[in-house]
């Protein structure tokens, strides 16, 4: 049996041979596309030369591209666990030509390679063409050979593509397996096509035009191939499995989850979502996102988030997430160098969020109990939505996962009526930007504790929004936070102030900055979740790698000045 590793490097090798380039995958976060959440396709980083707006050294390329569809457009992240291919990170294998073979040779290249090279039936394999792409149907029937019964004449929803509302666009032509007549399904394009039996393992793009605004289409002087085919599906096909979490690159991941939380079913749903979320929580992070509430950065929480939830209904109580990368390193540390590279920044990462939201984690799964218990229907009050999201940090799509479980659905529209509520009262209770005003007065003082510890527990003496003290600071409001003890260093002497948390048992404020106000210490930065009142006790926990890397840095500051001074003199 081969090995998705295998079937990685007999890809890449077969087209090395036939003149193409091996380039290296481009990293999650598109460096050429700001309208792209994450890289979801081999030719993202080719957008340039298909665009004509590029050159390179060569005209043939292949790649394995990491991909992530979670978030934006491209969203798998409901379906994940519950279907047996859908996933938010997998791998795209890919050809491309640039202006140099075209319809012909890449039918032949994917044909030879999978009937010979991988020796795929030929009679397992179904085809699908552009209705009006009788070039394409002539080359499958009369010099490949297919049989007319395997070949089916599509419409443009599936088998036309374009990278936008204009720009380069042409017909495509993909390719089925036949998973047996035990599976339920019919061929593509017979009202039967969404079951298992047929599914899609490699599709074959032809851009050949140019879409102008008016809809025209006009031939491209030079027309070019992108080909892809996700590495887990053909790994199940090769491995002669069904389900893409029964190949080998899962199921290692998923007896690493088995042996920490003691869980015997290799099949049940929270083992599958947790092995998903941990290649793309670890390959977001490796390719510079960080857990945050915007962007990038939230959908990565909100997966890191769902993944915590299903560790905690395997029994796993205290933070285990940030283990699963080493297994995932042994798994894809060689075909992905730059994972190896990264693993401690990555458990680090997974590590503070997984304790961040371990302790709200228990507190909203018992409101949320409680609201189904007192249900007199099937949906869960947007209230409560709300009210997780707000409070404990649940993602809406962590509480939906919850309900789909139970049989529930949720008040979406009363969530977000909840919603622009709290956006009213935060819009009309801060313009805050960061920093304070010299004028501002701050009465007392910080007891600072930050050269003995780097966590403290504290009192909440003073909360400042705009400028202006007020009593509370609520969820995804920026303010000024001051402590009568704090282990936070503040900006003095050269040196940065120190980064952190200030947290309860329901809420967190993330410290972006430290400063000094008269003798008291004000810690800026942004309620993560739940909400403060002045006379809290709280928990305040410096970043202790931040705070070190901090000091190194001011370090080695002194240490360059005096050099300079003794090279270049006083001046």
């Amino acid at each position: 049996m081969k090995s998705s590793s295998d079937i990685r490097k007999i890809f890449l090798d077969y087209f090395q041979e036939k003149g193409h380039e091996v380039v290296s995958s481009s990293p999650l976060v598109p460096a050429n596309d700001p309208t792209l959440l994450f890289t979801n396709a081999g030719m993202v980083q080719f957008k340039e030369l298909f665009l004509g707006q590029e050159t390179r050294s060569y005209n043939r390329a292949v790649t394995t591209q990491r991909c992530v569809r979670a978030g934006g457009k491209h969203n798998d992240l409901e379906n994940v666990g519950y279907t047996a291919r859908h996933h938010t990170f997998f791998e795209m294998l890919g050809n491309f030509s640039f202006g140099d073979y075209f319809k012909r040779e890449a039918i032949q290249y994917a044909w030879e390679f999978l009937t010979v090279t991988l020796a795929l039936p030929p009679e397992k394999l179904w085809i699908t063409v552009f209705e009006d792409d009788d070039e394409t149907a002539d080359i499958w029937l009369n010099e490949i050979g297919v049989d007319p019964i395997r070949l089916s004449r599509i419409g443009a929803k599936d088998n036309f593509w374009s990278m936008g509302d204009t720009g380069p666009c042409g017909p495509c032509s993909e390719i089925f397996y036949d998973h047996g007549e035990n599976v339920a399904g019919g061929p593509p394009g017979t009202p039967e096509e969404d079951g298992d039996r047929y599914i899609e393992i490699w599709n074959l793009v032809f851009m050949q035009f140019d879409r102008a605004a008016d809809g025209t289409l006009s031939p491209l002087p030079s027309p070019s191939v992108d080909t892809g085919m996700g590495l887990e599906r053909l790994s199940a096909v090769l491995q002669h499995v069904h389900n893409n979490y029964d190949i080998d690159l899962f199921q290692r991941l998923i007896k690493a989850i088995q042996d920490l939380s003691g869980t015997t079913d290799s099949s049940n749903t929270s083992l599958r979502v947790i092995a998903d979320h941990i290649r793309s929580c670890a390959f977001m992070i490796t390719d510079g996102v960080q857990p945050s509430n915007e962007g990038r950065g939230y959908v990565l929480r909100r997966i890191i988030r769902r993944a915590i939830r299903h560790g905690h209904k395997l029994g796993l109580k205290d933070d285990f997430f940030y283990k699963l990368v080493a297994p995932l390193v042994d798994e894809m540390g060689e075909a992905f160098p730059e994972l190896t590279k990264a693993q401690p920044l990555v458990e680090r990462a997974l590590k503070q969020e997984e304790t961040r939201f371990a302790d709200t984690l228990d507190n909203g799964l018992k409101i949320l109990e409680h609201a189904i218990d007192e249900m007199s229907d099937k949906e869960i009050p947007g209230e409560t939505v709300f009210q997780l999201y707000d409070t404990y940090g649940f993602p809406i799509d962590l509480t939906a996962d919850i309900a789909r479980e139970r049989g529930l659905t949720l008040d979406f529209a009363g969530f977000e009526r909840e919603m622009e509520a709290q956006r009213t009262r935060a819009r009309s209770a801060s313009q805050f930007a960061g920093g304070l005003s010299d004028q501002v007065n701050i009465d007392g003082e910080t007891n600072f504790c930050g050269y003995e510890k780097t966590r403290e527990d504290a009192t909440i003496t003073s909360i400042l929004v705009g400028g202006e003290h007020v009593d509370q600071l609520h969820d995804r409001q920026q303010g000024v936070i001051v402590l009568d003890r704090s282990p936070f260093y503040a900006e003095s002497g050269g040196q940065a102030g120190d980064l952190g948390q200030i947290s309860t048992d329901t809420a967190n404020f993330d410290v972006t900055d430290t400063q000094k106000q008269g003798k008291a210490f004000t810690h800026i930065g942004v309620c993560e979740n739940g909400s403060f009142k002045v006379g809290d006790s709280v928990t305040a926990h410096i970043d202790e790698h931040n705070r070190s890397d901090t000091a190194l840095n001011h370090s080695a500051t002194h240490l360059l000045h005096a050099a300079l001074q003794q090279i270049l003199g006083e001046h």
